[in-house]
């Protein structure tokens, strides 16, 4: 049934919902009515796996006791204070926790509403760092091709997923793009590919293009999320931090999805072992309760653009509403607890050779092209069936109506278990996407 022939007083024809087939999703509606552990249950009250911690933000599963009891405290004491010229104590402690699970020197923390809003303001610290250091011309930023940085202007312009950038326009003057890195030699293998490194030269290409002291950042997720898990090749990051820091080019990692545990260490950073000049952060944050971002900026960075300022004026002229919302500071406080109290990042170590081997036991099933995958972050791409994404859209309806939500970017279908799962769960998870990927 379609918006016109719904009634006016049906509620669902009112809300026009965000990434979605609008029109498709009122004749088969998908409603989530309540969520518990690594379940959702759907208005019928039947269960669902939750195969993609929400949306990549809620690792520690739902309905978790800690969070809420911190949430309510903090609504009792404090519901909102603003944060332009004000500061409350939750934030500050925030800061400094967050501080010591980030690589050394990433410890100044500007906070967010979200990772859109954790970009946007990434990118202008880039740009106000080298103006107020002399070096203004430097105002073009370097991006990647299928990568995913929000839906704001600066993120989408240097993102490079085509559907999110088609619709709206030329975007932000002076981006450039380099290559992705999901190439043939690397399809099928598990972790990092072992070739392809080189294409980070891509950014030697554009420097030589444009002149580093045109380049202000180059921004890339150390794993492309959004676009279908693009894991990065060995060396790969390395040889981008060794360009950036050669050219005084600011190195931005977009962390929203890989932060706080995913790859089974903190950060991604850690993982590869490259420390970024800035690095966003969102999602797992707060468990997907509060929304919250966040940007870690090298501490030298900070302290030249404070430097820059005559005394007593503002020396950033950046912000939001709900920067630093104690509510959402006091859930992330929590969340930082659990992670610390429970060894959460050894349980995704623990759990990801077996999610690994699962998923790259897809190759060799018909109409499976790749599977991928890095940490509890898992990717099986089809052969498309008709138009492109066609057949990645009617898996993840079969698998809702199967017991499953999970993720489709085109035709790949994405697997990223809350870190609460059981290996018998995630197992189940498997088995459901392999029995639909036979039926359909």
């Amino acid at each position: 049934m379609s918006a016109a022939s719904r009634p006016s007083n049906d509620p669902l024809v009112h809300q026009w919902m965000p990434f979605t087939a609008n029109r498709q999703f009122l004749e088969q509606p998908r409603l989530i009515a309540r969520a518990e552990g690594v379940y959702y249950y759907n208005t019928r009250g039947e269960k669902l796996l939750d195969g993609s911690s929400g949306l990549y933000c809620i690792p520690l599963g739902h309905g978790r006791r800690e969070i809420r009891e911190a949430i309510t405290k903090q609504l009792e004491e404090l519901d909102y204070a603003p944060p332009f010229q004000y500061g409350v104590p939750a934030a500050f402690r925030l800061a400094h926790e967050m501080a010591e699970m980030l690589p050394a020197g990433l410890n100044r923390i500007m906070f967010a509403g979200g990772g859109s809003e954790a970009v946007e303001t990434a990118m202008k610290v880039a740009l106000q760092y080298h103006r107020v250091r002399g070096e203004g011309s430097r105002l073009r930023f370097i991006g990647r091709e299928r990568g995913y940085h929000g839906v704001n202007f600066g993120g989408w312009s240097v993102g490079g997923m085509v559907n999110n950038r088609k619709a709206f326009g030329v975007g932000l003057p002076g981006v450039a793009h380099m290559r992705h890195t999901h190439i043939k030699e690397n399809f099928f293998e598990m972790g990092e590919g072992t070739h392809g490194a080189d294409l980070a030269d891509d950014l030697e290409r554009l420097v030589n293009l444009h002149g580093a002291d045109t380049i202000a950042a180059c921004i890339v997720e150390p794993i492309a999320g959004s676009t279908g898990i693009l894991v990065p090749p060995k060396g790969y990051l390395k040889r981008l931090r060794e360009i950036c820091t050669k050219h005084g080019i600011l190195l931005i990692f977009d962390e929203v999805i890989t932060g706080f545990g995913r790859t089974g260490e903190a950060f991604a950073a850690h993982t590869f072992d490259v420390v970024p000049d800035l690095m966003t952060m969102a999602k797992a944050v707060t468990n997907g309760t509060i929304p919250m971002g966040a940007v870690a900026v090298r501490e030298d960075i900070q302290q030249t653009i404070l430097d820059a300022a005559p005394e007593d004026n503002v020396e950033f002229y950046h912000g939001y509403t709900y920067s630093a919302h104690p509510v959402a500071c006091a859930a992330a406080l929590a969340c930082l607890k659990i992670y610390r109290e429970e060894d959460t990042f050894a349980q995704v170590r623990a759990l990801t050779p077996a999610f690994l081997e699962q998923v790259g036991a897809f190759k060799g099933m018909d109409g499976v092209v790749d599977t991928r995958g890095f940490g509890l972050l898992g990717a099986i791409e089809m052969a498309p069936a008709g138009k492109p994404g066609a057949r990645g859209f009617n898996l993840l309806r079969k698998a809702f109506e199967s017991g499953l939500v999970l993720r489709a970017a085109g035709d790949s279908i994405v697997l990223a278990p809350p870190f609460a799962c059981t290996a018998d769960e995630i197992t189940q998870m498997i088995e459901i996407v392999r029995k639909l990927i036979k039926e359909t």
